[in-house]
């Protein structure tokens, strides 16, 4: 595995600076373009996490910014697709992604529309499953194969996949942020949180909790927050 880091010395007083490898050679991965194509597929499979095994009945996708403009010609229609039905940004199937969909009883579409405020490169996925229930994740490619999600069911998060991330949807009450860490330092101290962030609607109303850890995360600790009181559900988005 390559663990080679570059040390850069621009003309700003002889300082260094540590870069990972990647952020200059770019990901793994089916072109053409690591923005269109290898940020769309990881931003597909935060949506394929996000349906926890289940397969959905229809997508609709909506391209605001250059991914509306561009998205055929790089391949980002592709590459959404190929990330929804679970693949990685280096396999060969994206190339066939339209048709894979087709054969496995999915129906899609496409919308272009500019989303008011947000990154060039933004997808809006809405994943209706068969009894009706409705995933939605918003998010951007942002660079190298990076992605950054801003949305999920309409709730604000903010994560891009580098970390193991657990969601948290739970009632706005006293003590469950705390119930919440708790559990997670007793139960599993091996789990150290390297991102947390709290995103809500309204006092008293629904809000998520988006925990990013290091190391490995598993079902059982989604499994065992949702036991928690005011928990109204938990799911784990393993690391891209």
């Amino acid at each position: 595995m390559l663990k080679q880091r570059a040390q850069l010395c621009p003309t700003d007083g002889g300082k260094r600076h540590t870069v990972n490898i990647f952020d200059i050679i770019g990901p793994v991965m089916i072109g053409p373009s690591s923005s269109h194509t290898a940020g769309a597929v990881r931003l597909g499979r935060v949506a394929n996490k996000m349906m926890d095994g289940r397969r959905p009945e229809r997508v609709d996708i909506t391209l605001s910014g250059s991914f509306a403009r561009t998205y055929k010609g790089h391949g980002t229609d592709r590459a959404l697709l190929a990330g929804i039905l679970g693949f990685h940004s280096w396999d060969a199937e994206i190339r066939d992604a339209l048709d894979i969909a087709k054969q496995r009883g999915l129906n899609y579409s496409f919308e272009c529309r500019d989303i008011p405020g947000a990154h060039p490169n933004t997808a809006l996925i809405r994943c209706v499953m068969p009894d009706g229930e409705v995933t939605e994740v918003t998010g951007a490619s942002v660079g190298g194969g990076n992605i950054r999600v801003d949305e999920v069911n309409g709730m604000r998060v903010d994560f891009n996949g580098d970390y193991s991330t657990i969601l948290v949807l739970h009632l706005d009450r006293p003590g469950v942020i705390a119930d919440v860490t708790q559990l997670m330092r007793n139960q599993y101290p091996d789990a150290n949180i390297a991102n947390f962030r709290l995103s809500r609607r309204e006092r008293g109303g629904m809000s998520v909790m988006t925990i990013e850890i290091d190391g490995v995360a598993t079902e059982s600790m989604a499994a065992d927050l949702r036991n928690v009181d005011n928990v109204v559900n938990a799911l784990l988005i393993k690391r891209l």
